[in-house]
């Protein structure tokens, strides 16, 4: 995505601040160019504003793992996983649980 891109979807969120895809997508625009505190912002209200986004939950661990805050992505994919089964939503539970798994194993070493 452009620049271009990036501003179009700022000018949604924040004309929106409840257009959640909006939101999502601009998070993950931030990551591509490394900007993820504020992606992680992102996610984060994604799920206060709506608990059920379960999307969300693998990207966010996935950013808490990045900056090594282990404990907060082993939560965050524990969450989603809860999530997921209430959704009954095979594949996120999948995905989650690949996370979980992974980083299990990571932090065991």
């Amino acid at each position: 995505m452009t620049s271009a891109n990036i501003k179009t979807l700022l000018h949604r969120v924040k004309n929106n601040p409840a257009d959640l895809f909006s939101k999502f997508a601009l998070a993950l625009e931030l990551i591509n160019i490394q900007k993820n505190d504020e992606a992680i912002l992102l996610f984060e209200d994604i799920i206060l504003r709506d608990p059920e986004y379960v999307g969300v939950y693998y990207h966010l661990g996935g950013q808490y793992q990045f900056k090594n805050e282990n404990i907060k992505a082993i939560e965050t994919y524990k969450q989603g996983i809860a999530v997921a089964e209430r959704l009954r939503d095979v594949h996120a539970k999948s995905e989650l649980a690949t996370a979980l798994l992974t980083i299990q194993l990571e932090t065991e070493e």
